[in-house]
């Protein structure tokens, strides 16, 4: 019975052939993972005017009313990690830290658990059982820092109840007169470890939102 296998030669063009696979395939995961990160802030920023648009937190006669903005906000836990969180100060506590309870932070669709964290609280596991992973941007993408600049000066953004960008941090609001009001283009624009960059863009008076170089993103 005659047997067959493979020569010496094939299998070294077989190693050779899966050596070239495997270089081409590096630098596509790497530009996965950016793009990773960048999708997942950007449904973030628009679950966050959804929110405000379908639940209509203005009380025009109440002088801290802003402060029940939807808001989405960038924090850092202990050390320099990254977390995104989104609520609404909804009874109007003005928390300075965590800005919002944690029973007021939104839900996350794909797990049902709050996207809430403290600022300079330890995440460098990923937070725990009781909040979305989702939320920690440098464990999952490596997001090493964030700045921002045109409409919003500082690592937030809210949104009113027609889905109209504010920029101000309203935790100490007692004055009902549409502070923060976003009259430019808000650029958010974050850092990997790698050195790649991407920034996520939000328009004054529409708020859209979308990945700076990916317009119907």
């Amino acid at each position: 019975m005659k047997k067959t296998a493979f020569t010496m030669i094939e299998l070294v063009l077989v190693i050779v052939v899966l050596g070239i696979i495997a270089t081409l395939a590096i630098p596509r995961m790497e530009r996965d993972l950016k793009q990773e990160a960048a999708d997942n802030i950007l449904s973030a920023i628009r679950y966050t005017q959804h929110l405000a648009l379908v639940d209509d937190k203005q009380e025009f006669d109440d002088s801290k009313w802003q402060q029940r903005f939807w808001h989405l906000y960038f924090g850092t836990c202990t050390g320099s990690d990254r977390f995104y969180a989104i609520g609404s100060d909804d009874n109007k506590e003005s928390s300075t830290n965590a800005r919002v309870d944690k029973t007021e932070a939104a839900l996350d669709p794909s797990n049902g658990k709050p996207i809430w964290w403290q600022d300079a609280q330890d995440c460098s596991s990923g937070g725990d059982d009781t909040v979305s992973p989702n939320i920690f941007i440098t464990k999952k993408y490596s997001v090493d820092s964030i700045t921002s600049s045109g409409g919003c000066a500082n690592k937030y953004i809210a949104f009113d109840h027609l889905g109209r960008p504010y920029s101000s941090d309203f935790s100490s609001s007692t004055t009902p007169d549409n502070q923060g009001y976003m009259t430019s283009v808000c650029t958010f624009t974050f850092s990997l470890h790698n050195g790649d960059q991407f920034s996520i863009k939000i328009e004054p008076e529409t708020g859209y939102a979308y990945i700076d170089g990916q317009t119907d993103s």
